[in-house]
């Protein structure tokens, strides 16, 4: 179908690719995957033609027809209804339907049969396109991206960019092409927009190649994998999860093969060496020959760095990290949360999910604190301390700081140690740390603005689309850092695979009200396909708390007293929390010492050790306890 030989394209001095092969065969669904940078892109462009290789070929049929969805198309402007838009997939269709109106209206005062063998020509070829359906074909993939009856008369000029690329992924499904180019196609989708998508696409007759950081999405869809890497593109027979387990192998593969030759070369160093002068000096200069000639296996890359920084904060949340109790919340002629309750409580960690425009971004900002619209309460908990990232934070990054210099003034409790640790883990090492803000792009601005937010002294992060820019090193990194984070956080993403490794809580909107199922993301997601088929069989959401009675308001003479009284506690508070700290430690350094083979390999230590760690491990449990009771009347004296 499309065959690419010794291809080498070169960018100045560095070679992006250097004699790559690849051949895509008809059905295929690719997922061409590589770190950022290694020219999943150029490639795409390449096999369009936008770019000439520096040599090699890419050759293809003649009379294929691609369809390219690329990041250009955002600047695609158009005063014409998205519905025309869409339509104008139809090139041969549309021709022919004008052809038609045409020759109808010519019939009105010509009656000639010339004229009629025309008109019957072009409605045999018009219905053979099937064009009395195409219109019908466009509202139904426009609907499945999320756009409403309404919407097909818009204006495309009146979208925003993300939706307009959804109109021309809309118009290339439309073209139904051999095969299908596209670059980061969920991007700019929701998740019922990325489902339909998927869906489409594995009943997609032809050819696809997916440039994607979405590994979810690349699982249900492509059934090979191609890398981008070091200049080579190397195949796996099989979706992401396969490539990801086959690569292991194979680079275990590589890995003692490697080794083996190190040593072999070591060897032939030594014999080198000892005969160099001498009798046989001849035999070593031609071992020497051989070394020089001698293949050389690389040894596989670490390319897959860990977290190795902990979060930190100095104080504990109480057990009500953020209260919503009848909360109405609604935009002119849109009701977005109704007289809705919900409670988040220390150590939630909450995916937040639904699809564009049911208010998940708006529920975000009032639990940051962002917005005060709204009618009900929305109460943050006893000791809570919040950091709130989004994306328009990008923007407030100061462009003439260096990386590390942005995080310092953000972050000056921490030392350049631990923030070079930190920006280590979001793939800023070396003299990277000292690029400007303004050459960055997209991508790296995001992981500094992700850093800066994971440095804050918060107990409860808020996480608005965190995965947006980020490749798929960025979002384990991402992960890693989240599944070690002791505190509370609510995510929204559209990034399943990342939801569905952070979050022990799902709240959807439905119906205006929050909704909450207990689990985890793909439990979620089986427990609403059961939902979907067997409504009256369905889990209802988790209610939230029902409204407690408050005491009446007290008299000045008992509201001193109360003063005196959460004065008293917090102090108290305040020693427990000295306390917990020092049992922590202890427990720390018992663990370690069951560790040490001295202690394990003598049964009386063993013993003596073991009953230790049991007695901190029962005493720091019990003053947790006693903190939650301590923090609980605070927050009842405080109200």
């Amino acid at each position: 179908m499309i065959a690419i030989n010794n291809l080498t394209f070169e960018i100045g001095a560095r070679a992006l690719y250097d004699e790559a092969n690849w051949h895509i065969k008809p059905g295929e669904k690719i997922g061409l995957i590589g770190a950022n940078g290694t020219g999943k892109t150029t490639l795409l462009k390449i096999i369009v033609g936008d770019y000439s290789p520096t040599s090699g070929t890419v050759s293809m049929s003649k009379d294929i027809a691609i369809g390219y969805l690329n990041q250009d198309l955002l600047s695609y402007a158009s005063d014409k209804s998205i519905l025309h838009v869409a339509m104008e997939a139809f090139e041969r269709q549309n021709q022919l339907h004008t052809e038609i109106e045409n020759l109808l209206k010519k019939l009105e005062t010509d009656y000639s049969e010339d004229l009629l063998h025309k008109l019957s020509d072009k409605q045999h070829e018009f219905e053979a396109l099937d064009g009395y359906n195409i219109e019908y074909k466009a509202h139904e993939i426009l609907a499945g991206l999320g756009f409403s009856e309404e919407d097909t008369h818009r204006k495309l000029a009146t979208f925003s960019g993300g939706w307009r690329m959804r109109v021309m992924l809309a118009k290339i499904l439309l073209q139904a092409p051999d095969i299908l180019l596209l670059d980061e196609p969920t991007n700019h989708l929701d998740l019922p927009s990325i489902q339909w998508l998927e869906n489409y696409l594995q009943a997609f007759e032809g050819a696809i190649v997916i440039v994607s950081h979405d590994r979810w999405f690349l699982d249900k869809v492509i059934n090979r994998t191609v890398e981008s890497r070091r200049g080579k593109l190397t195949v796996y027979a099989g979706n992401y999860s396969f490539y990801l387990e086959e690569k292991a192998m194979r680079e275990e593969i590589q890995h003692a093969e490697y080794k083996n030759q190190q040593s072999k070369i070591r060897q032939e160093e030594r014999l080198i060496e000892r005969f160099r002068a001498g009798t046989k000096a001849k035999m070593a200069q031609s071992r020497l020959k051989q070394l020089d000639k001698m293949e050389r296996i690389d040894d596989v890359d670490d390319y897959n760095p860990t977290v190795n920084f902990k979060f930190r904060f100095t104080k504990q949340s109480g057990r009500h990290v953020f209260n919503i109790e009848h909360l109405s919340k609604s935009y002119p002629g849109l009701p977005i949360l109704t007289n809705t309750d919900a409670v988040i409580e220390k150590g939630d960690k909450i995916a937040l999910i639904g699809a564009n425009g049911r208010g998940k971004s708006t529920l975000l900002r009032i639990v940051a604190g962002a917005d005060h619209d709204f009618t009900g309460k929305a109460e943050t908990g006893y000791n809570v301390t919040k950091t709130f990232f989004a994306q328009h934070q990008l923007e407030s990054l100061h462009l003439e700081n260096a990386i590390l210099q942005e995080l310092q003034a953000f972050a000056p409790k921490h030392t350049e140690t631990e923030l070079r640790s930190i920006l280590g883990s979001f793939l800023f090492t070396g003299d990277d740390v000292f690029k400007k803000i303004k050459v960055l792009s997209g991508g790296e601005k995001s992981r500094v603005a992700l850093a800066k937010a994971l440095t804050a002294d918060a107990n409860f992060l808020i996480l608005d689309e965190p995965t947006n820019h980020l490749d798929m090193q960025s979002v384990n990194i991402l992960i890693q850092a989240l599944q070690q984070y002791e505190g509370t956080f609510i995510a929204v993403s559209h990034d399943r695979y990342f939801l569905d490794n952070i979050a022990n809580k799902i709240w959807f909107i439905e119906d205006q009200q929050i909704k909450e199922y207990p689990g985890t993301y793909q439990e979620y997601e089986e427990w609403l396909s059961k939902r979907k088929s067997q409504p009256s069989a369905a889990l209802p959401a988790p209610q939230p708390k029902k409204e407690e009675k408050k005491d009446p308001a007290p008299s000045k003479g008992q509201s001193e007293d109360k003063s005196k009284q959460i004065k008293k506690l917090n102090n108290d508070l305040q020693r427990m929390e000295d306390e917990i700290t020092t049992l922590e430690n202890e427990v720390k350094d018992l663990e370690n010492k069951l560790a040490e083979p001295a202690v394990y390999n003598d049964k009386a230590k063993l013993a003596e050790v073991n009953g230790n760690y049991s007695s901190r491990k029962n005493k720091l449990k019990q003053t947790q306890d006693q903190w939650e009771t301590l923090a609980g009347q605070i927050l009842e004296l405080e109200a």
